[in-house]
C-alpha cells in the first residue's frame, strides 16, 4: 500500500497571513489616531511679533533642588505663589512669569508650577535651567 503525500504550497504562495498582518497594522494606526494626548498647551508668540516687555513686568521665581519655590529669597507654598501671580497680574496685566529651575528639582514640582501658571492664564511664561555649580 502506497501512501499519497500532498504537495504543500510554499509560504510565499499564500498571502492570507500577510493580508491579515497588513489589516491589523492599518487598524492599529487608525485606533492610535483617536487617542488624544493632552499635554501642556502654551501659547507661543507669533514669528513676527514685536512685544515690548519692561523690567518691572518680569516676575521671577526660583525653584531649588528640593522643589521649593521662592521669590526674592522668600519661600512660598503653592497658595503663596498663586496669590503672588494673581496680585501681579491684577496690577500689571502685561506681566511675564519666569521660573529659574535647579537641575536637581523634581520634575513634578516644575509641572505643577507650569500647570498653575496655565490655570491662572499667564500670557507670557518662561523657564530657565540654572547652571550647575
Amino acid at each position: 500500500m502506497r501512501i499519497r503525500r500532498e504537495k504543500r504550497n510554499p509560504p510565499e504562495a499564500s498571502s492570507a497571513s500577510s493580508d491579515i498582518a497588513f489589516l491589523l497594522i492599518i487598524y492599529f494606526i487608525v485606533i492610535a489616531g483617536f487617542s488624544v494626548n493632552r499635554g501642556l498647551l502654551l501659547n507661543l508668540p507669533e514669528k513676527n511679533s514685536t512685544r515690548l516687555l519692561l523690567k518691572e513686568d518680569i516676575l521671577r521665581f526660583d525653584m531649588d533642588g528640593a522643589g521649593v519655590v521662592s521669590i526674592n529669597g522668600n519661600r512660598l507654598d503653592n497658595d503663596g505663589v498663586e496669590q503672588n501671580i494673581r496680585q501681579t497680574i491684577a496690577e500689571r496685566p502685561n506681566v511675564a512669569v519666569v521660573l529659574e529651575i535647579a537641575p536637581s528639582a523634581p520634575w513634578q514640582s516644575v509641572v505643577s508650577f507650569v500647570e498653575l501658571a496655565q490655570n491662572l492664564r499667564v500670557d507670557s511664561f518662561s523657564f530657565v535651567m540654572k547652571e550647575e555649580r
